[in-house]
């Protein structure tokens, strides 16, 4: 499968933006992409030509009651979910998830359990754990395997029981990158009765997704990690959605979506993360090949996710052999060669002699960007015994290239 890497970049204004003389190389994506010009357009266009309040009788707030209606179809297919008013937009995911964690912590019993992973952001683990020390409930870890980076879906199992009230766990983990079995996942927290909420901020740049056959309640994201503005994304069972008591205010229309939209929501983003899929979609090449199951949107969607995944498998797999033949760099999650679908191409190591922070300030010497520390992975870094320090994190996106990977790898290699 063919990707044209140098079309596809021409479409981001910051690609070919230098500072202090020269392009930079973007390997900072998992903390946030770039962003095409058709995304930046529409938030122009939104400003320009629709820019009000929804629920008006008057032109501009028509029009911006029917994009915020078409945004949330295109999201919905983005995902595979049943309904576009499922889909609701927030400030972050983290704001959304702490929403949603206390609106389910009202419907639980007494005795309540929740689940959570070692291997999650803490914008999945906070939440739970802020809920479970209000209602004085017992917190059940899950661990991961600190060698391979798996889950450990025997701890999983363990765990859940008939007082587990929700299992929180990621779809790809943000510092190592393995892509967990969530339909797995899901059909564990189902067999008693538990919620099972999913956050996608790293996988949605990467994989095709569909809430629909993973079996997931709840999935959270945010668009500037697949190519959009800084804004949250949640999907939730449209029965879930309705009937939780979600936290409003009163005159706000007490049905999903708008339930749980706190406020004016961004609507110049709500359009730009829209156009940032719409993008994604253009990506599915010539003479795609069919998927069963999908259509329309949805099936460009699925053949964009998997040419994508396709390409960025070839990048994880040139980074890592590389790391791994530099003296002194220890990788931290997946490298086996036979294993790369199972992971996105979010890497994190150590040099040894160097901290991560050197490592972060050597590289942007050579304006190629890049994140040290937890990056919120809390539970990660003190499980592999990095929380002094935690590690250097790079991670490679569609419109990354080879020449970047290999220039990246030099530089570490003469430290």
């Amino acid at each position: 499968m063919t990707f044209d890497v140098n079309t596809v970049r021409t479409k981001f204004p910051s690609l070919t933006h230098e500072i202090d003389g020269k392009q930079p190389i973007f390997l900072d994506n998992p903390a946030g992409t770039q962003v095409p010009q058709q995304v930046m357009d529409a938030v122009v266009d939104y400003f320009t030509r629709m820019n009000a309040n929804q629920g008006g009788t008057f032109a501009t707030s028509k029009a911006t009651d029917a994009m915020l209606y078409e945004s949330r179809q295109i999201i919905r297919d983005m995902f595979c979910a049943p309904r576009p008013e499922e889909i609701v937009f927030g400030p972050s995911m983290t704001a959304l998830n702490f929403n949603l964690s206390r609106a389910i912590a009202k419907t639980l019993p007494k005795d309540t359990e929740i689940v959570v992973t070692r291997m999650d952001h803490d914008a999945n683990v906070a939440p739970w754990l802020t809920i479970a020390e209000d209602n004085d409930w017992a917190v059940r870890w899950v661990d991961f395997d600190v060698e391979s980076g798996e889950l450990d879906m025997t701890s999983l199992a363990s765990v859940v029981n008939e007082k587990t009230g929700v299992v929180a766990a990621v779809h790809a983990s943000n510092a190592l990158g393995t892509i967990n079995p969530v339909e797995k996942i899901a059909e564990i927290a189902h067999s008693v009765g538990a919620l099972f909420v999913m956050d996608a901020v790293q996988s949605a740049p990467h994989v095709p997704i569909d809430v629909q056959k993973i079996g997931c309640d709840f999935l959270l994201c945010s668009a500037y990690k697949f190519f959009g503005p800084h804004i949250g994304v949640m999907w939730g069972r449209y029965d879930l959605l309705d009937s939780l008591p979600a936290y409003k205010v009163r005159p706000a229309k007490d049905v999903p979506p708008y339930r749980w939209e706190n406020g004016t929501p961004s609507f110049e983003t709500i359009a730009a993360t829209a156009e940032a899929v719409r993008y994604i979609e253009g990506l599915r090449g010539e003479n795609a090949p069919m998927i069963d199951g999908y259509g329309g949107r949805q099936l460009h969607l699925k053949q964009a996710f998997t040419r994508l995944q396709a390409y960025e498998t070839q990048l994880a797999e040139r980074l890592i052999n590389g790391l791994q033949a530099i003296q002194g760099v220890t990788i931290a999650g997946i490298i086996d060669q036979d294993k790369m679908t199972e992971r996105v191409a979010t890497v994190a190591f150590v040099k040894e002699g160097h901290t991560p922070q050197a490592v972060v300030e050597h590289l942007t010497q050579h304006q190629i960007f890049a994140w040290a520390g937890d990056y919120y992975a809390v539970e990660v870094m003190k499980r592999l015994g990095r929380e002094d320090n935690g590690m250097v994190r790079v991670g490679a996106v569609h419109y990354n290239t080879f020449d970047e990977i290999d220039t990246f790898l030099n530089v570490i290699d003469r430290l």
